[in-house]
């Protein structure tokens, strides 16, 4: 909840949970790298792919 903003942020958890576990993607393997690719056309892929940018920016505590 830490990254969310706007609509999202009110969201119960088990609602969160739904959406995030929903998305379609593939787990795409290139040399020592996996890319996690989520569908373009799924409408809260603009909102996961923001909130985990968000959390990438965050200073690492440990």
């Amino acid at each position: 909840m830490l990254a969310l903003t706007g609509q999202a942020r009110l969201f119960k958890p088990r609602r969160r949970r739904f959406h995030l576990f929903s998305a379609a993607g593939q787990l795409v393997t290139t040399g020592r790298h996996r890319i996690l690719r989520r569908a373009r056309h799924w409408p809260w892929t603009g909102e996961i792919t923001a909130t985990l940018e968000r959390l990438a920016l965050l200073p690492n505590p440990g």
